[in-house]
């Protein structure tokens, strides 16, 4: 059993930016895909960027790969959300998820059932102000 769990999420103006991180708890995460996902309120959760194992391939969401940078330091069992130019629809609750998959699916429609992923954060909230 691998623990997820993200920091980094806070109150930022618009235009601001701010890094997430999800920490695992276990060395063997550094064998998984991680993705973030977000949740806002009375939406459903929605994909928001992927990164395989060894970091070689990404795919993010269209409408965010602009202002969005994943990646990872398996030497930390870390994944990282580099977020700029925030929006206020950016805000929601982002949550880290992992799991092991023969092909990294390098487009966004390969990612976001959620069923498919083994291991879940509890989410950092995000709130971006006018």
């Amino acid at each position: 059993q691998i623990q997820l769990v993200e920091s980094g999420g806070g109150l930022v103006q618009a235009g601001g930016s701010l890094r997430l991180s999800c920490a695992a708890s276990k060395r063997t995460f550094s064998t998984y895909a991680a993705d973030w996902f977000r949740q806002a309120p009375g939406k459903e959760r929605e994909f928001v960027a992927a990164i395989s194992w060894n970091a070689v391939d990404t795919a993010y969401a269209d409408s965010l790969k602009d202002r969005f940078t994943i990646s990872r330091d398996n030497a930390k069992n870390t994944v990282y959300l580099q977020m700029n130019s925030l929006k206020p629809e950016d805000t929601a609750v982002y949550y880290c998820a992992a799991r092991r998959i023969p092909v990294f699916p390098t487009v966004a429609s390969g990612h976001g059932a959620v069923s498919e992923y083994d291991y879940w954060g509890q989410g950092t909230q995000v709130t971006v102000s006018s």
